[in-house]
């Protein structure tokens, strides 16, 4: 049978079918990493994107496909976690634009929307690299309009469509020498070819989404618990969760945003292209539907009184978390710190050094865009200044400052000791712009090592590395690796000191103890006797030893 189009109610199993592919697949996407070590996160980044983008997009009740897919956007926005996530949401938003006012998908229709998906991801990254999922991306893209006058089945269309992003795929090890010396296709581009695949499953039959496993699109991180205790309803100062979508030629976000501040709490209003959709917890819910109705018309109403349902509200914990962490705070003082950290001792010295919020994440865990930005709604400075210190946190990181009104500077910090020598550049003093060039001109005089160890056999510039080998790395490269922690240590920092330094710090891990740590110490005082060793506890999971070399 020829499926002519996919209206709301396949699009909804389509979206779902894919999501639940890459569940499936997630580790295989997770373990093409290239190098060893083990932080290979694509395929969960990706996951909780699509899971967050599918959750929203399964929340409109019309069967209209853009706006579905408008909302499926974004959802991805909001939970975009990594690079591969950040893409991801703007492959999303891309695809919406492409069927921008189309209640249901022709062939024409989704060819369009690829092609506009893989433009909007392109736009969106600085320097564009071939041999990622930009690039697979864009050859479905551009195949698609290709062919799409050949075909009116979309199932058969797909397909095709699919085969020749597969073969583009297995040509991304061509594209970038790092994959082919790995031995490994582009992990982004995997999971995408997952994606894609899952569609196409729904829309002839074989996805494996059931309608019973909605639970499953639940987008939280792995490991974290779900149990909380009864909710107590005194502290609701905003008695109604209400929400509405606003169909509008009106794409003055910020104005009517800052229109709905002083109602409650808990705002987010985002859209745009013709729809907003609105959330906030207010006394008067009837005003926010008033300032709404001057813009367009409402629809999806909806208004719980959240004292008299606060059971239901537990059901729906993330409804209550956003009020938590979402309130509206006074603005107090000029600058606000938010910083990327994991590890007890970590997250220690970045409060010590007037960090406000610490948004626990790193290597394996990456934050998304909107704990960023619940983050940065708890803290009350005029100016917020956001560390990511993981470079790939720096694209969610910047994506706050597109779905918030605070005013946002993020310094690109991709380490934790990037992340200290900029809080250490700053003067409370000095203007902002002042600030943003003495931290960056910082984070720039600081080298980074880290030691952790091998996940898989691999070789690396004509190295061969064995699984469970103890390895040195700096700034991605592969500089040492042995059996014995401290020795490959050692023969890290012979690798990339020089003669201007005049301090090591090292932060041990969780996994190392303190005699441990000063034995390496005492090693290289004895090694380098004019640099000044420092030695202090990290807590950091997966990684031994973080150094800052100044």
């Amino acid at each position: 049978m020829n499926i002519d189009v996919i209206d709301g109610v396949l699009l909804k199993r389509a979206l779902a079918s894919a999501a639940k592919l890459l569940e499936i697949n997630k580790e295989e996407v997770n373990s093409l990493n290239v190098f060893p070590v083990p932080d290979g996160d694509t395929g969960t980044n990706m996951l909780l994107t699509v899971k967050s983008a599918v959750k929203q997009g399964l929340s409109v009740e019309d069967n209209d496909a853009y706006k579905i897919a408008l909302a499926s956007s974004q959802g991805s926005l909001m939970g975009a976690r990594g690079n591969s996530g950040v893409i991801l949401s703007q492959l999303f938003r891309g695809f919406a634009t492409g069927i921008k006012g189309k209640e249901s998908i022709d062939v024409k229709t989704l060819a369009t929307a690829l092609k506009q998906a893989a433009d909007t991801a392109y736009k969106a990254v600085m320097k564009p690299t071939e041999g990622t999922i930009l690039t697979v991306a864009r050859e479905c893209g551009e195949f698609a309009i290709k062919i799409c006058k050949e075909e009116n089945d979309i199932a058969k269309f797909l397909y095709r469509v699919i085969e020749h992003g597969n073969a583009t795929l297995q040509r991304t090890p061509e594209m970038l020498p790092v994959l082919k010396q790995a031995g490994v296709v582009d992990a982004g581009g995997k999971g995408l070819i997952y994606l894609y695949t899952g569609f196409y499953n729904a829309l002839i039959g074989k996805d494996q989404y059931v309608d019973d496993n909605l639970g499953s699109l639940e987008s939280k991180p792995e490991g974290i618990s779900k149990q909380r205790e009864h909710i107590e309803t005194d502290d609701i100062k905003f008695a109604y969760c209400t929400e509405f979508m606003i169909n509008t030629d009106s794409n003055d976000i910020e104005s009517f945003r800052n229109e709905l501040a002083s109602l409650g709490d808990s705002l987010l209003v985002v859209g745009g292209d013709g729809m907003i959709k609105v959330h906030v917890h207010t006394n008067n819910p009837g005003i926010a539907l008033e300032k709404g109705l001057k813009l367009g018309s409402l629809k999806d109403i909806k208004i719980d009184n959240m004292r008299f349902q606060h059971e239901e509200v537990l059901l729906k914990e993330e409804l209550k978390e956003q009020r938590e962490v979402s309130k509206k705070v006074e603005i107090s003082k000029e600058y606000s710190f938010v910083s990327v950290s994991i590890g007890e001792g970590l997250d220690k010295v970045f409060k010590d050094l007037n960090v406000d919020e610490i948004v626990s994440g790193g290597q394996t865990m990456n934050p998304s865009t909107e704990d960023l930005i619940n983050a940065i709604n708890r803290t009350n400075g005029n100016n917020v200044i956001l560390l990511p210190n993981n470079s790939n946190i720096i694209l969610a990181a910047e994506q706050t400052k597109k779905v918030s009104d605070r005013n946002i500077t993020v310094i690109p910090t991709k380490n934790i000791p990037q992340g200290i020598a900029a809080l250490l550049a700053f003067s409370e003093d000095a203007s902002l712009e002042e600030n943003i060039e003495t931290m960056m001109n910082n984070i720039e005089n600081v080298i980074t090592g880290q030691v952790t160890y091998a996940v898989r056999d691999t070789e690396i510039n004509d190295k061969k590395i064995y699984k469970d080998d103890i390895i040195g790395l700096s700034d991605k490269s592969i500089l040492s690796s042995g059996k014995d922690i401290n020795e490959v240590s050692v023969e890290l920092i012979e690798k990339i000191i020089n003669e201007d330094i005049s301090i090591i710090t090292i932060f041990y891990g969780e996994d190392v103890d303190e005699e441990t740590a000063n034995n390496l110490a005492d090693s290289l005082s004895n090694k380098y006797e004019d640099i000044d060793i420092e030695v202090i506890f990290g807590g950091q999971p997966l990684y031994y030893y973080i150094f800052s070399i100044e």
